[in-house]
């Protein structure tokens, strides 16, 4: 079989929170979504039949034990603010949820999916190339980051 590139897909569900701190709408207040996430590779199948991954440009087992570590673990369940909101150091918030996230950055998806990309880049190599992530904020609104943009 000639060795042709292929994309393969990952997709994952984050249960979160989070605020727009100084945002002018509703989302200034705590609310949660179902995210969506699916996190895209490129690359050329394994041919060495010897490889117990043949066929495989990446075992979607290993996708999915990079993006539990380094992204679901830590936002799955989360409450996720503005480390430059006031409320970001109250002790209501501190006291009563297990799992808040303060970022340096108001956390929209847009970056969110930065954060994201940034985290699971350094796993990925040329030959397995990460070229897309996608995180779907609702049915009907979603950031997506692609490597040939960038």
């Amino acid at each position: 079989m000639k060795s042709q590139k292929v994309r393969v897909t990952k997709k994952f569900t984050i249960d979160m929170a989070h605020a727009l701190f100084g945002y002018d709408g509703p989302c200034k207040n705590i609310h949660g979504h179902t995210y969506h996430l699916s996190v895209t590779l490129a690359g050329t199948p394994i041919q060495n039949s010897e490889d117990v991954k043949l066929g495989m440009v990446i075992d979607f087992g290993d996708l999915k034990s990079i993006v539990k570590e380094q992204i679901l673990d830590t936002y799955d369940h989360a409450l996720v603010l503005n480390d430059q909101a006031p409320y970001s150091k109250s002790e209501v918030i501190s006291n009563e949820f297990e799992k808040v996230i303060l970022v340096p950055y108001q956390p929209t998806c847009e970056n969110l999916l930065l954060n994201f990309v940034e985290k699971l880049t350094p796993f990925f190599s040329e030959e397995k190339k990460l070229v897309s992530i996608r995180l779907e904020e609702t049915p009907t609104s979603f950031a997506e980051w692609n490597a040939s943009d960038n």
